[in-house]
């Protein structure tokens, strides 16, 4: 439990760094004059940082010390963030926020197998949901606290508070003893697939199931990376809040959406993954078909009241699928493969999702003019084509299990 809640601790400073930038963009812009569009750029340059250097520490997690790995990535990433809050140009934003993406790669890779290696089949998923109870906290944090710090004392001053703590923390990692690959599975499982180099990332493509998740994983990122990034600025452009309470709404929505929302999903999936063997599966499918009417419908009501009634709806929705995405992603290769399953997943996810959806936004919007109708038309969709490939899932899991 002491190392499930040190990595929990760090991937909420992980999630509240990454989305500082969101939080503070408004006084952001009007300090240094970036249009939508480059904003948009900042947010695409971290994750080029991200996704492309997650196979590198694939690779290297199923083979090094996880604990130096994911110290050194800690590292570098509150460094990164700590950078950020002294630029003056785009370039530099830019270079440091490829940086701390590059650092979040080795924690983001690495630190799932190591909690699988922690906890036996039936408490795993418990376990990797209660890890990413991070993601709506840290994030949450991240938002309250850059629209804070932004509207007292500047939008660089919530880089620099963010970015030492890291920097200490990181030491925090080598007083941790690391479990042995495999601990918790069977000795012919631990034995099924050892590392064969760089051509695992081809074997991936062999595991069916491991594909149509992280299909439908790549739509879902898609939509949750421009929502994420342009929802503060959302609601205080269409709807006309300030900054503060813009970035406080959107944060307490998270954390309290993110917690329920994430531990109700992660439990209920167990409990119906003991049951039928496709509970995970199934949770995934319904959450994106359930929350892609809602996020229209939150984008597309003029009221505001009802605005934030959708989004919330919305979010609750998306972080039901939270523990059995990330579970399935481990689950669904064998356990010497699960750092480069997981690198295999961030890259995908991020090349094909998240790394273009803030960009066609902001994009969209400069071109239209109007934010509302840009979101509008990009994010719901991009919800249904996770549907598709979660439901999918759903008949590839029966199909098997019927066949086996």
């Amino acid at each position: 439990m002491v190392s499930l809640t040190v990595l929990t601790g760090l991937n909420l400073l992980d999630y509240l760094d990454r989305q500082l930038l969101a939080a503070v963009l408004p006084a952001l812009q009007a300090e240094l004059k970036f249009g939508d569009e480059q904003a948009g750029t900042i947010a695409t340059a971290f994750m080029l940082g991200y996704f492309l250097t997650a196979p590198i520490f694939g690779y290297l997690g199923d083979r090094l010390s996880r604990r130096a790995l994911i110290a050194a990535g800690v590292f570098v990433w509150s460094l990164g963030t700590l950078l950020s809050g002294h630029c003056g140009t785009l370039g530099a934003l830019i270079f440091f926020r490829v940086l701390v993406g590059f650092g979040e790669a080795s924690f983001g890779t690495i630190s799932p197998g190591w909690i699988a290696d922690l906890f036996p089949a039936a408490r795993r998923n418990n376990a990797i949901s209660v890890f990413y109870l991070a993601i709506p906290v840290g994030s949450a944090l991240g938002y309250i606290l850059g629209g804070f710090m932004a509207a007292r004392y500047g939008w660089r001053s919530a880089f620099l508070w963010a970015g030492y703590p890291g920097l200490v923390l990181a030491l925090g990692m080598f007083f941790l003893p690391e479990p042995a690959r495999g601990a918790t599975e069977s000795a012919e499982s631990k034995a099924a697939t050892q590392p064969a180099g760089w051509r695992v990332y081809g074997q991936l493509l062999g595991f069916r199931s491991y594909v149509l998740v992280v299909a439908g994983y790549i739509a879902q990122t898609f939509a949750l990376g421009g929502f994420a990034f342009w929802a503060p600025t959302f609601l205080h452009r269409v709807h006309g809040m300030d900054v503060e309470a813009a970035g406080k709404f959107f944060g307490l929505s998270l954390v309290v959406t993110g917690l329920v929302a994430t531990l109700a999903g992660g439990y209920f999936a167990t409990w119906w993954q003991r049951r039928t063997g496709t509970g995970y599966a199934w949770v995934l499918a319904l959450s994106s078909l359930a929350a892609a009417p809602v996020a229209y419908a939150a984008f597309a009501l003029d009221d505001l009241a009802a605005a934030k009634l959708g989004l919330i709806a919305a979010m609750a929705l998306l972080f039901l699928a939270t523990g059995p995405v990330n579970t399935l992603i481990l689950e669904t290769v064998t356990p010497a493969m699960r750092a480069c399953a997981m690198a295999g997943s961030i890259f995908a996810i991020h090349l094909f999702g998240d790394l273009w959806s803030p960009k066609l936004v902001g994009y969209l919007s400069d071109q239209w003019g109007n934010l509302q109708r840009a979101t509008l038309w990009v994010l719901p969709a991009a919800l249904v084509v996770s549907a598709f490939f979660w439901g999918w899932l759903v008949w590839h899991t029966h199909r098997t299990r019927a066949q086996g």
